[in-house]
């Protein structure tokens, strides 16, 4: 138990608290165990550590990768740490742990007086595996950086967060005030290619390499044991991820592409689920009401910009790069689906249409609550709404 103590007590001697993520507010964190979900790399880890510097109680920093956990189990460290008075566990990569559902049953139901804060994947499901936790564990969703927190973490300037109703409107003003304390263009351009996971700050020159690394993780390692997939299937998998990623936003012909793959229309379908469930694609629905996997989504795009970034051979296409952004930075706080007019629909209220600089209201003409969400301009004026705001909502 003593390098686990001493791993932990240098884990949080070592994490900085200067700039801390947005879903630390949002966190109740005298629950009694507290699921943290996301992709790899948007910062987990070093939320928990940050909590665990604040800790009143005796705590602890556990990760499940480590060796001794190929034969050892969870419950009984835990049970030797209680007895040395440990009452707050900070558990990560609850994923690689074979055990993982099981074993927090029993700690939530043996250790009332005791707290567990837990990451994991974002293809965790609390309600499959051995036990069902949905009772039990509260969830929180981590996503990467907005444009506003990556502004604080690159300028250590730290603007408001927004909601769609001041954007829709107040967005001349805002963006007035935020004009005058940023320099907007090239940080928004910078974010668009290397902004979303904290590790850019790492190098950027190798940053596209670190993230194409690991989005191999994630199916490697992440998405094909807990889903138990076979190498044949997870080669299917990768083939489908680069054929949406040279053509986004795509517009899928399920029938075409399980033809393409060699595999049933049925296995695309699922396989596009877990692929959104991981956070590398984002599927646009008609509607969110009842969705199942095997509902064809309207359009996929690729999770993120700095995705598209990291998959193009030359440079990714405008327009994908601006309805990328727009959908990734609404989906976080908002319901998103497809329309019959115009490119997003936020909350089944607000229409939006996204585009450069000369897009025009033809397409909207006579629907009510539409607004145009335009790249390259600095203000906006009436329902034309600078894009770049749109990275304010968390």
């Amino acid at each position: 138990m003593e390098r686990f103590i001493q791993k932990s007590e240098r884990k949080k001697a070592e994490i900085s608290t200067t700039f801390v993520r947005y879903l630390s507010d949002e966190i109740e964190w005298n629950q009694r165990m507290i699921l943290l979900l996301g992709h790899r790399g948007v910062g987990k880890t070093t939320l928990l550590l940050q909590q665990l510097k604040k800790e009143t109680f005796k705590s602890i920093y556990i990760s499940l990768d480590d060796y001794y956990f190929e034969e050892k189990r969870l419950i009984e460290v835990i049970e030797i740490l209680y007895s040395l008075e440990y009452k707050a566990f900070y558990i990560d990569e609850i994923h690689r742990y074979a055990n993982w559902s099981k074993d927090l049953k029993n700690l939530y139901d043996d250790y009332s007086d005791s707290r567990f804060i837990i990451t994991g994947s974002s293809i965790l499901k609390i309600n499959k595996g051995q036990e069902d936790l949905s009772r039990r564990a509260v969830v929180y969703h981590l996503a990467g950086l907005s444009l506003r927190e990556f502004i604080a973490f690159e300028e250590k300037i730290i603007l408001p967060t927004l909601t769609i109703n001041d954007i829709v409107s107040k967005h001349r003003e805002i963006t007035t005030d935020f004009k005058d304390q940023i320099s907007y263009k090239s940080l928004f351009d910078n974010y668009l290619k290397y902004g979303y996971y904290p590790f850019y700050k790492e190098g950027k020159r190798v940053y596209h390499q670190k993230l194409q690394e690991a989005t191999n993780l994630v199916i490697d390692s992440d998405i094909a044991p807990f889903e138990e997939l076979n190498y044949t299937t997870v080669r299917v998998m990768k083939k489908l991820l680069f054929i949406i990623s040279q053509s986004v936003p795509f517009i899928p012909n399920i029938s075409k592409l399980a033809e393409k793959l060699n595999v049933s229309r049925n296995t695309i379908l699922k396989l596009l689920d877990i692929l959104d469930q991981a956070q590398l694609i984002s599927l646009l629905h008609a509607s969110t009401d009842g969705i199942s996997f095997l509902q064809k989504p309207e359009k996929i795009y690729l999770q993120n910009t700095n995705l598209s970034h990291m998959f193009a051979v030359e440079e990714p296409n405008l327009g994908n790069i601006r309805e990328t952004f727009f959908f990734n930075q609404l989906k976080v706080k908002h319901t998103i689906t497809a329309p019959k007019y115009g490119d997003f629909m936020v909350e089944n209220q607000y229409i939006f249409e996204v585009g450069g600089p000369n897009k025009t209201n033809k397409q909207l003409r006579g629907v009510p609550q539409s607004y145009l969400a335009i790249d390259g301009i600095e203000g906006g004026v009436d329902n034309r709404i600078p894009l770049w705001i749109f990275g304010f909502l968390y």
